[in-house]
Parts: C-alpha cells; sequence; structure tokens
C-alpha cells in the first residue's frame, strides 16, 4: 500500500513502511521465524518471565507466533501490529479448532472508545490489533498482566521521542506488578563489523543523534531500512525513565544462546524483564 511520505504515521519512516508491506517478506517471514535462535531464545525467556496464564499483548506481533503460542497455553493474548499483511497471516495461523483456543477476530484502533479485550474467558484466546505502537490510547488502562515487544520492534520506531512513547504506552497499558520483555540489538556486537562498530564507538561519544541508527539495503526492495540498536544502559534507563523496576536480562549471543564475556562487543542484543511497580 503506497502513500505519500506527509501520511506516514509517527515514529515510521520510508524503509519501515515499504519493509512492513512488502509481500515476499510477509510470504517467507514464518519460515525465517522458524529457523531463528533468537525466535526459540525470546520464547523460552517469555516462558520463564510470565509463570501462570493472564492477559498478554504482543507489540509488534508480526504473523502471531507469540499470540498463538501462549494463547494455546490459556493466556488471552491480543497482537498489535501496524501492518495488515502481518495480520492477515497472524490470523491464518490460528490453528482452525483448537479446543483451548478461542478464535477472535481483527479490531482497528480509533480515538474514540476502549476496546473490550475478552474479560471473563475461560480459556486462551488471541485477537489482533491494528495500531502504531506510538499512539495506543484506546485500549484501556491496566488491561494486561504482561506485554511483549520482542525482536528489536522498539528499534524500528525512528526517534528516540518516539521510542519514548513506546515504552510509555506499554506502562499504561500493563497492571500494577505487570511484567514486560523487552527485546533490544546490541550498538557494539562485533558481528556488525569493524567500519560500523567504530563509527557508531565516535557517534556515541560525542553525542551525536544518530549514534545507534544503522542503516541497511533490504532485502525485499524498498527505501533502506534504519534499525535503532541500543547500549544496555540506554535501553534500561529508558525502562526506568518510563517508570519500569528492570529485574533481568539475558545477553544473546547470535545462536539464541547466553554471550559470553567481554558482552558488550559478543551480545547480539538483550532480552529484558521489567515490570510495573505495585
Amino acid at each position: 500500500m503506497a502513500i505519500p511520505d506527509w501520511q506516514l504515521p509517527p515514529g515510521v519512516d520510508r524503509g519501515l513502511w515499504d519493509y512492513f508491506h512488502a509481500a515476499d517478506m510477509v510470504a517467507n517471514y514464518d519460515d525465517q521465524m522458524r529457523t531463528s535462535p533468537l525466535a526459540s531464545a525470546d520464547v523460552a525467556f517469555c516462558e520463564q518471565s510470565f509463570p501462570a496464564p493472564g492477559k498478554l499483548v504482543d507489540l509488534g506481533c508480526g504473523t502471531g507466533r507469540l499470540c498463538v503460542h501462549f494463547a494455546a497455553k490459556g493466556y488471552d493474548c491480543v497482537g498489535v501490529d501496524l501492518s495488515d499483511e502481518m495480520l492477515a497471516k497472524a490470523r491464518e495461523n490460528l490453528p482452525p479448532h483448537p479446543p483451548s483456543l478461542e478464535r477472535k477476530g481483527e479490531q482497528k484502533l480509533g480515538s474514540e472508545a476502549p476496546l473490550p479485550l475478552g474479560e471473563g474467558l475461560g480459556r486462551g484466546s488471541a485477537s489482533f490489533v491494528n495500531a502504531n505502537l506510538v499512539d495506543l490510547s484506546a485500549l484501556p488502562e491496566g488491561s494486561f498482566d504482561f506485554a511483549a515487544c520482542l525482536f528489536s520492534t522498539l528499534g524500528m520506531v525512528r526517534g528516540q521521542e518516539n521510542r519514548a512513547k513506546v515504552l510509555a504506552n506499554v506502562f499504561r497499558l500493563l497492571k500494577p506488578g505487570g511484567r514486560f520483555v523487552l527485546h533490544v540489538h546490541n550498538r557494539f556486537f562485533r558481528g556488525l563489523g569493524l567500519s560500523r562498530v567504530g563509527g557508531q564507538f565516535f557517534r556515541t561519544l560525542f553525542e551525536r543523534p544518530s549514534a545507534g541508527d544503522i542503516t541497511m539495503s533490504q532485502a525485499y526492495g524498498g527505501a533502506p531500512l534504519t534499525l535503532h540498536h541500543f547500549m544496555k544502559r540506554e535501553a534500561v534507563m529508558m525502562l526506568w525513565e518510563a517508570g519500569f523496576r528492570t529485574l533481568d536480562g539475558l545477553p544473546l549471543a547470535a545462536e539464541g544462546t547466553r554471550a559470553g564475556w567481554p558482552r558488550a562487543l559478543r551480545a547480539y542484543g538483550w532480552l529484558l524483564l521489567s515490570e510495573r511497580p505495585e
């Protein structure tokens, strides 16, 4: 779906919009997830972090892998994504008639009223919402026990202020005591190459606005895609500024295992567990 630049949603640039709407990317996405060590590592980390069934929101849900997984375990799940194509695939991925999983449709967010989120369900469910993570005002405050923002979704959001708004939205959506799992990529991961890591070091040292932003060509065509890469302390500070308390963190190697030392160079990224204080 082509739109002019002036109509792009907050936090979305041309490269990200083209990525969201690339038909080949959506068609191949599930195969990529099945072979990605990170995809199995983040699900395992979420299982440890979300110990009992409750209401779960997956922010940047893609084709619904986390919602399908946890709904089958009795959680009531809501997946949020800006890509209609991804959400259509997510609905296809719901099992047709499982006894323990209630299928629910797709909703589009407006600004007029909060959406009901399946209160009173006695079994797992999954529904999908088309929305921009920068503006989730139509979802009611304190609706969820758990939240996840995985696969560097936060890094896809353009602009520091917009990324801060996403975390503020997550905080608002969680109940007191609610838990949040966030994944971010590492700015200084040695696998990025010496020139990129060196460039990021100096941009960070001199506090350049572009520090952490790494632009790459897209495998599926369209404008180049820029992804923000974090320092761990940057991500933890942003969580703290949003009101969260960080409980745990897992430095991930590219193979999906715990990264060795020095983690500032060997960690591909981090999975961070935080909570909204009681």
